[in-house]
């Protein structure tokens, strides 16, 4: 029997250190060690990231933490102690990436800004995270989550009509924007660094994140026109687009999105050929404009027909459609396990599943390792870094580690 070989990562050898916690950083890591890269955490003794105890329904621990924390070393370390600062100095020496989202301030207080670090380690890149950048009005504003969805302008275009039913996003989508921007531009910062020798500072702000991704009702507000409506599920300007119900219980997503799948829908699925004729709905704008009567149109036909005809009419025409899933359907859907997206991960509470990274390559498997405890590697850290036990034993005593 031959012995396996795992086919190289393409991060493999790169070190990562993060001053980290909620979900930007985190996400941004983790995705760094999805390819290979070595991530040292560096957590608050005792208490940890905080994102640890936003909840405890993933086997006791923290559906935010397992999300975002598989494969990573965590090091347990007060940075205010005596001491601490050599232990981050030594870490950084062997590092290729430093990524922070503290508070506006803090990494350059502790001497770890790009500025203080660049001199003495011209090849390390950091990666700084913040809700609104550096410089301007906002540098020194808290920034969370849900403010970065308000002040980027999401939440003026997410909901219901009425005002009463303003709506965020269901997920951390500010924070996954950032992490997202911090992840590409760590990896370009490696690839320049591969071309010109030197580390360089990757400056992502949450609202600067945020607001790329809103390009389109931007756009579609230039120079003061009226911005897109909140249509719920519904999509903004393009219609039929969004949940249409086929029974009280019942409901499919619907999409059309141009003139030959709206006469597709009114002749095979509808089988009202005669709509196309109806100057009401002859061109997007107008059934926009009208969908009201739409609507009531396309509701009358799916009660009448079920959700299974109309699902089976839908893929007939075809027009693209989906079911409307919540996260248990989500765990069984069959396109994931038919393409095998989840494997196990070990953590502190036992094994989880996870999905592997989107994005697949098959010339080498990610890299799908344990979600730590709180300073779990303190021991094997510090000792590689030349520290014997009766040191450790120091910065115990001294509330460092």
């Amino acid at each position: 029997m031959t012995d396996f070989t795992p086919a190289p990562r393409p991060l493999d050898g790169i070190t990562v250190v993060s001053f980290e916690h909620a979900i930007a950083a985190p996400f941004c890591t983790r995705q760094l060690a999805d390819l290979g890269a070595r991530v040292i955490k560096i957590e608050r003794p005792n208490v940890g990231d905080f994102a640890r105890a936003y909840d405890n329904r993933a086997k006791g621990l923290s559906s935010h933490f397992v999300w975002t924390n598989r494969s990573k070393e965590s090091l347990a370390l007060d940075a205010k102690k005596p001491g601490a600062d050599l232990i981050v100095e030594a870490l950084l020496a062997k590092a290729d990436v430093l990524v922070q989202n503290l508070a506006p301030g803090a990494a350059a207080r502790m001497g770890v800004s790009f500025e203080a670090l660049h001199e003495r380690f011209p090849r390390l890149i950091v990666c700084d995270i913040s809700g609104y950048g550096e410089g301007g009005p906002y540098e020194q504003r808290k920034a969370y989550d849900l403010l970065i969805q308000s002040e980027g302008g999401f939440l003026s275009v997410t909901g219901g009509a009425g005002e009463e039913e303003i709506a965020k996003a269901g997920c951390s989508i500010a924070d996954i924007a950032a992490g997202m921007y911090a992840y590409t531009g760590v990896l370009s910062a490696l690839h320049l660094r591969n071309k010109t020798g030197k580390g360089s500072r990757v400056d992502v702000s949450m609202l600067e994140s945020l607001v790329e991704w809103m390009g389109f009702p931007l756009y579609y507000a230039y120079n003061g026109a009226t911005p897109p409506a909140r249509a719920g599920a519904s999509h903004a300007t393009i219609y039929p687009y969004g949940p249409f119900p086929t029974s009280p219980e019942e409901t499919v997503m619907l999409g059309l999105q141009n003139e030959r799948e709206w006469a597709s829908f009114c002749e095979k699925v509808l089988q009202k050929p005669e709509l196309l004729q109806d100057e009401r709905f002859d061109t997007n704008a107008k059934r926009s404009a009208n969908r009201d009567a739409l609507r009531a149109i396309i509701i009358e036909k799916f009660a009448e027909l079920g959700n299974e005809e109309v699902i089976a009419r839908l893929d007939a025409a075809p027009i693209a459609n989906a079911q409307v899933n919540n996260m248990h359907q989500v765990w069984q859907h069959p396109q994931l396990r038919a393409r095998e997206r989840w494997v196990e991960v070990d953590s502190p509470q036992g094994k989880l599943p996870a999905l592997l990274p989107p994005g697949a390559n098959r010339a080498y498997q990610p890299r799908m390792d344990a979600i730590p405890s709180i300073g779990q590697h303190n021991q094997s850290i510090l000792k590689e870094l030349g520290y014997s036990e009766s040191q450790i034993a120091e910065l115990k005593e001294v509330g460092a580690l």
